[in-house]
C-alpha cells in the first residue's frame, strides 16, 4: 500500500516531523541515490548543507537483493555484517568482508562523480540528520550511522519515511533520535510504500548537491 506520492512528498512530510535544529550547526547526510531527493526537501526548507555517505549493500550470492551486510567508504572502509542472514547462508564475516571489496570501485566512482574532488563536510561536533528513502534490512543505514559517528558527529538524527519496527529498534543504539513516519509490521519492499518510485540518476544527485551549495 502506497503511503507517499514520491520521494519529494516524503521529504516534505519528514520536514514537518523533525525536531528544531540549529541551522548553523547542522548537516544533512543522504544515502545516495534514493535518499537524496528526500534530503533535498529538508535542505531547501531549512537552508542546511547537504553531503553524502557512500555506502553499498553487500548482496547475497545468487540473491543480490538480500543484504548480508554493507560497506561504507572511508580512510578504512567499514563493513557491517548482517550476522543472522550471513549465518543462514553459511557465510563467515571474513567472506562477507571479501565480498565487500568488489563494491569499492563503484563507491570510488560515485565519490568522484558526485563530489567532483570536494572534501566531505566536517561533521565534528555537529548535529547530523541522516536521511534515506526507507529502510528494509537496515544494513546500509547501520553502516552509514557508524561512519557518521566515526566522523565526529555529536548528535545523530535518523530521518526516514518508512521502516519496519524491528529494524528501527536495532538502530536505536546508533542514533540519538529517530524520526520515522510509518513503521508497518508487514513491510514488504521500500518501493511498495510509494506511488511513484523511479530509480534516482547520477545527474539528479549532482544537481541536488549543486542546489544545496548555492543556497544561502
Amino acid at each position: 500500500m502506497a503511503g507517499f506520492q514520491d520521494r519529494e512528498d516524503a521529504g516534505k512530510a519528514l520536514l514537518a516531523a523533525l525536531p528544531e535544529v540549529d541551522p548553523a550547526n547542522t548537516v544533512v547526510i543522504a544515502l545516495p541515490r534514493g535518499g537524496v531527493p528526500v534530503a533535498q526537501e529538508i535542505c531547501k526548507a531549512l537552508k542546511l548543507p547537504l553531503d553524502l555517505v557512500f555506502v553499498r549493500k553487500i548482496g547475497a550470492p545468487m540473491q543480490p537483493e538480500l543484504a548480508v551486510g554493507a560497506v561504507v567508504d572511508g580512510a578504512r572502509p567499514e563493513v557491517v555484517v548482517n550476522h543472522e542472514i550471513a549465518r543462514n547462508l553459511g557465510l563467515s564475516d571474513a567472506q562477507v568482508s571479501e565480498m565487500a571489496q568488489t563494491l569499492l570501485p563503484e563507491i570510488a566512482r560515485r565519490r568522484a562523480t558526485y563530489l567532483e574532488g570536494r572534501a566531505p563536510i566536517d561533521l565534528a561536533g555537529k548535529t547530523v540528520i541522516v536521511v534515506d528513502d526507507g529502510i528494509a534490512t537496515g544494513a546500509t543505514v547501520k553502516a552509514s550511522l557508524i561512519a557518521v559517528r566515526n566522523r565526529g558527529a555529536a548528535h545523530i538524527i535518523l530521518a526516514v519515511p518508512v521502516a519496519p519496527p524491528d529494524t528501527l529498534h536495532e538502530l536505536e543504539t546508533l542514533t540519538d533520535e529517530i524520526v520515522c513516519l510509518y513503521a508497518p509490521r508487514y513491510f514488504g519492499a521500500v518501493g511498495a510504500h510509494y506511488r511513484y518510485f523511479p530509480q534516482v540518476s547520477d545527474a539528479e544527485v549532482i544537481a541536488a548537491l549543486q542546489d544545496a551549495r548555492r543556497a544561502p
